[in-house]
């Protein structure tokens, strides 16, 4: 049987993403991978893979919200937002009390607007931001709109030259903390760079879900990585669950639109949900179609 589930990695520093891809790719033997977000390289933390069939629900994984642990740097900014660029910009005193940064901290809380930063994976006119940041080049960048859910002050050292403040953030898909940590900056009055950088989650998956590299490659020597992987289905629990009988379940793989049986409390038109049955368990990914009052198909796990 081939590998089939979620495996939640710990990345580690200097890996990018694909990098890590690369890594579980040849340790597993297995082709079929793909990532559910991209972490800088610098960046540690929740890197869930997809293996096999779960790459089907790597766009729902990737819609989740997503939990981080930063640290940003006051006094300081630079070209990338973070500690790998050149400084752009210096301010040798800073004076903020713990008042005004909390007060800070909360106005970014909601439906806010963030300009994404130059050394970023964004196209504007078909080039990536960083092959132009790179050339030198300076571009507009049209905003965009992102979610802040919750933003809560860690800690802060206001005696160093430097004044550091740690923060823990839960945000939507296209959040960029760097740029986050500028803005946060920007509204104290001065320039601020992001100075570390953990996902603590990506949705329902956790640091305490994720294994290391050494890890991976140890089930992987065993034979036993299998054991480790979170089923498909498990990985997605934000889509509510409906049982169906056996006999749609019997449609329902082989593709075609079904009733809901009864099954459906106050459905919502296009909304998805994880579809069972007793003899089969989970049988895929099913949008409800008001107009036809029927569950179509989306993603079919037969």
């Amino acid at each position: 049987m081939s590998l089939e589930g979620v495996l939640p990695v710990l990345k580690p520093v200097d890996y990018t993403s694909h990098d890590v891809v690369a890594k579980v790719r040849r340790l597993s033997g297995l082709k079929r991978i793909g990532h559910t977000g991209t972490l800088d390289p610098k960046v540690t933390g929740v890197l869930p893979l997809c293996l096999g069939r779960a790459t089907r629900v790597v766009e729902y994984i990737q819609d989740m919200p997503k939990t981080y642990e930063a640290q940003l740097t006051i006094g300081l900014a630079t070209d990338t937002e973070d500690l790998t660029g050149e400084i752009i910009d210096r301010c040798e005193k800073v004076q903020v009390t713990r008042e005004q940064i909390i007060e800070t901290l909360q106005s970014f809380k909601g439906t806010i607007e963030q300009i994404p930063p130059m050394y970023s994976a964004v196209k504007v006119n078909g080039e990536r931001l960083y092959d132009l940041a790179r050339k030198g080049k300076h571009v507009d960048r049209p905003s965009r709109q992102v979610t802040l859910y919750d933003i809560e002050l860690l800690d802060i050292d206001l005696e160093k030259d430097y004044p550091e403040i740690r923060f823990r953030v839960q945000c939507s898909k296209g959040t960029y903390i760097r740029t986050l940590c500028s803005d946060i900056g920007k509204k104290l009055g001065y320039p601020a760079v992001m100075s570390h950088l953990v996902r603590t989650s990506t949705g329902s998956l956790s640091l305490a879900d994720c294994l290391t590299i050494d890890e991976i490659e140890a089930h992987c020597s065993r034979g036993t990585l299998g054991t480790v992987l979170i089923a498909t289905d498990k990985a997605i629990p934000h889509i509510p669950a409906v049982n169906v009988t056996d006999q749609l379940a019997v449609h329902a793989l082989q593709g075609k639109s079904i009733s809901a049986g009864g099954s459906l409390a106050d459905p919502i038109d296009q909304a998805l949900y994880r579809i069972y049955s007793d003899a089969n368990g989970f049988l895929g990914l099913f949008r409800w179609d008001a107009g036809s009052e029927r569950l179509v198909p989306e993603k079919v796990f037969n």
